[in-house]
C-alpha cells in the first residue's frame, strides 16, 4: 500500500500533476502533435499505475468523443452540398456603417458555430470577410478578430456547438445518470453574444489597422522576388546593366547569386550566367513582367529552357499557420517545393523587406507566401496541408437539391435531440447515414472529413480529467478555492471561471473544460449546491479566450490574413475576457437559480 504524501497529495496525484505540467510545457515551448503529447499523457498514467486499462482508454468510448467523430461527418455533408455558401450570399448585405457590419457579420457566423465547427466557419468566413471588406473601405484588421469571436461565442449556445459543452455534458451524465438538454446553454449563450457583439463595436479603436498581407503583392516595394536565368536564356554573357535588369520598373536588384551558390555584388557589372538566381526588390507585378520580357522563370531548380515551365502555373498566396513543420526553416532546405510542386515567388512579413532570397528567409508563423502553383490548386491538393493555409483555398460548392436535403438533415437531427425524442449519439448517427444515403457527401469525402489528431485530443482529454478526479487532486483543489474563497456559491464559481478562462487562452478548451470539470463539480458539492448551473457557467468560460491568438484554433486562422501582430489580440482579447466573464456568472444566476443538494 502506498503511503507516500507530500502537501496533501498521494504519489498517484503528483504523478498526475508532474504529467500535466509537463504536457502544458511541451505544448507551449515546443512543436510537437497535440495528439501525440496527448497520447504520451495517457501512456505515462497507463504504464505508472495511475490508471488502469479500462480508465486509460475510455476516452476512446466516451459518448461526447464518439458524436463529435459523427459530427465531422455531418459538416462534411453540410459543407459539399453548399448550405454555408448560400447562408454567406443571402446574409452579408451591404451594411452603411462598421457597426451595422459587424452585426451583419457576427450574428450569421455565431449562428451556423452553433452548430458546425467553428473552425470550418471561419475558414469559409475569412475569404469572403477580406473581399467584403474591401466593398466596405474597411481594414480587414478591423473585421477578422470580430469574425473568430463571434465563432466562438456562438460555439457555446448549444453542446454540440463546441467540443468543451460535449465533454463537460457527457461527464455530467456520468457522474450523475442526467442528460443536459442540446439548448441548455443557449439562452446564457445568446446574453454573452449579445454582450460581445455590443463591446466590440464599443471597443472598435482597440482593433488594430493592420494591411492585409497578400495585398502586400500588389503595390509596394517591401517584399523580394526570386527569378531564375534558363541556361538558354538570351541575355546570358551580358552584364546585368547590358541586359537592362539592374534597375527595372517597379524595383531594383538587390543579389545575384551564380548557380554554384555564389553571391555576387548586385553592381550592374557581373555577367549573367545560366543558373543565375536574381533576387530583386520591388513591386511585385512589375518585377514579375521579366518573366516575360526577359525570359526569366520561377523554380525551385535548375531549367534549360522555359518550356520546361508550365504556362498555366498560377499565382496564390498562403499564409504560414500557427504549429507548421516550416517555421524556423528555409524553403531552399525543406523538400516543400518539391513535394507538392509548387515554387516560392515572394515572401512578406508585416509590410518589412526581408532583404534576401525567398527561399533562404527563415519562416516564422504568419509569414505570407506568394506561390506559384498548378492549375486548380487548393489546400486539399498539398501533401503538408497543415503547414500552409491559402487564402483562397475555398472551393465553391454547387446549391442545389442536396443543399436543402443536409439542411433538413441538420435541422431534423437537433429538433430530435433537443425535445428529447432520440439521444443525441443516435441523431448523430442517423443524420451522417443520411448524409452519405443521399449523397450529401461521398464516403471518401466522408473519412477525409474525421479528423483523427482533434478525437486524440478529445479523448486524451476525458482521461486526464478522469485521473485528476481519482487522484484525489479534484478534492484537495476545491477544498483550497472553497479555504480561499468561503462559502459563497457566486465567488467560488467566479474564481474557477476565471482561472479557466486564463488557462484556457494557452491549451484547448477541451482540455481545459475536462480538467475543470471534476474541481467545479468537487466544489459545488462540497458547498452543497446542485451542480448543474456551475457547469453552464464554466462551459461558457473555457471557450472565452480572446486575448492570445494559440487560444483558439480560429484566432490562428485569421492571424496570418490579418496581419496582426500577437499584441494585437491583447489589446482587446483582455476586457473582452472580463467582460464575457462578468456577463456570464450574471446571466447564468438568473437563468439557473443556485439550488442545494
Amino acid at each position: 500500500m502506498n503511503t507516500f504524501e507530500l502537501l496533501g497529495f498521494g504519489l498517484d496525484a503528483w504523478i498526475t500533476i508532474l504529467t500535466v505540467l509537463s504536457m502544458f510545457s511541451v505544448l507551449l515551448f515546443t512543436k510537437l502533435r497535440t495528439d501525440l503529447v496527448f497520447l504520451g499523457a495517457i501512456g505515462v498514467l497507463y504504464v505508472t499505475g495511475v490508471l488502469d486499462s479500462k480508465e486509460a482508454f475510455s476516452g476512446f468510448s466516451s459518448t461526447s468523443v464518439v458524436v463529435i467523430g459523427i459530427l465531422f461527418i455531418v459538416v462534411a455533408g453540410l459543407t459539399h452540398t453548399g448550405v454555408l455558401q448560400w447562408i454567406v450570399k443571402h446574409l452579408l448585405g451591404q451594411p452603411d456603417s462598421y457597426a451595422k457590419a459587424v452585426v451583419r457579420l457576427m450574428l450569421p457566423v455565431a449562428a451556423l458555430s452553433s452548430f458546425l465547427s467553428n473552425t470550418t466557419v471561419v475558414a469559409l468566413f475569412v475569404g469572403i470577410v477580406k473581399m467584403w471588406s474591401k466593398k466596405l473601405d474597411i481594414s480587414p484588421s478591423k473585421l477578422l478578430i470580430p469574425l473568430s469571436y463571434a465563432s466562438g461565442m456562438g460555439g457555446v449556445c448549444t453542446l454540440i456547438g463546441t467540443p468543451p459543452n460535449l465533454i463537460i455534458s457527457g461527464l455530467y451524465a456520468d457522474h450523475t445518470g442526467q442528460m443536459m438538454n442540446v439548448f441548455a446553454t443557449l439562452l446564457p449563450g445568446l446574453f454573452c453574444l449579445a454582450v460581445g457583439v455590443l463591446s466590440v463595436i464599443a471597443m472598435r479603436r482597440l482593433l488594430p489597422n493592420r494591411q492585409a498581407p497578400e495585398s502586400a503583392f500588389e503595390a509596394t516595394s517591401e517584399y523580394t522576388v526570386e527569378l531564375l536565368v534558363p541556361s538558354d536564356n538570351s541575355y546570358i554573357g551580358q552584364t546585368i546593366t547590358e541586359a537592362g535588369l539592374d534597375h527595372v520598373r517597379g524595383g531594383q536588384l538587390i543579389e545575384q547569386i551564380h548557380y554554384d551558390d555564389i553571391i555576387v555584388m548586385a553592381n550592374g557589372k557581373e555577367p549573367i550566367l545560366g543558373g543565375d538566381r536574381l533576387i530583386y526588390a520591388g513591386q511585385i507585378d512589375e518585377i514579375l513582367d521579366l518573366k516575360e520580357s526577359h525570359g526569366l522563370v520561377s523554380a525551385d531548380h535548375h531549367v534549360f529552357s522555359i518550356n520546361e515551365i508550365d504556362t498555366r502555373r498560377q499565382l496564390k498566396t498562403a499564409y504560414v499557420t500557427f504549429g507548421s513543420t516550416l517555421i524556423g526553416k528555409t524553403i531552399a532546405k525543406s523538400n516543400f517545393e518539391h513535394a507538392n510542386n509548387i515554387t516560392l515567388v515572394a515572401v512578406a512579413r508585416r509590410g518589412k523587406r526581408i532583404s534576401q532570397s525567398p527561399r533562404e528567409v527563415v519562416l516564422k508563423a504568419g509569414d505570407t507566401l506568394l506561390l506559384e502553383c498548378p492549375p486548380h490548386m487548393n489546400a486539399d491538393s498539398l501533401q503538408a496541408a497543415s503547414q500552409i493555409h491559402f487564402f483562397d483555398s475555398n472551393e465553391v460548392a454547387n446549391i442545389g437539391t442536396g443543399t436543402f436535403i443536409s439542411a433538413t438533415i441538420m435541422i431534423l437531427m437537433v429538433v430530435l435531440s433537443a425535445l428529447n425524442v432520440l439521444p443525441l449519439l443516435q441523431c448523430a448517427f442517423i443524420a451522417a447515414a443520411a448524409m452519405l444515403i443521399f449523397r450529401c457527401c461521398s464516403p471518401q469525402q466522408a473519412m477525409k472529413a474525421i479528423n483523427g489528431e482533434i478525437l486524440m485530443v478529445f479523448a486524451g482529454s476525458v482521461v486526464l480529467g478522469l485521473a485528476i478526479q481519482k487522484t484525489g487532486i479534484a478534492e484537495r483543489l476545491a477544498f483550497s478555492i472553497l479555504d480561499v474563497c468561503g462559502d459563497n456559491p457566486i465567488v467560488v464559481m467566479t474564481t474557477i471561471c476565471l482561472v479557466g478562462t486564463f488557462i484556457t487562452e494557452f491549451i484547448s478548451n477541451t482540455a481545459a473544460g475536462a480538467m475543470f470539470f471534476p474541481i467545479m463539480f468537487e466544489s459545488a458539492e462540497q458547498l452543497g449546491y446542485e451542480p448543474y448551473p456551475f457547469l453552464i457557467a464554466l462551459m461558457i468560460s473555457v471557450s472565452s479566450s480572446f486575448a492570445t491568438p494559440i487560444g483558439s484554433p480560429t484566432h490562428m486562422l485569421v492571424y496570418g490574413p490579418g496581419g496582426y501582430r500577437f499584441s494585437d489580440f491583447m489589446r482587446i482579447g483582455l476586457p473582452m475576457n472580463l467582460i464575457i466573464l462578468a456577463a456570464n456568472i450574471f446571466i447564468v444566476n438568473i437563468i439557473y437559480p443556485l439550488s442545494h443538494l
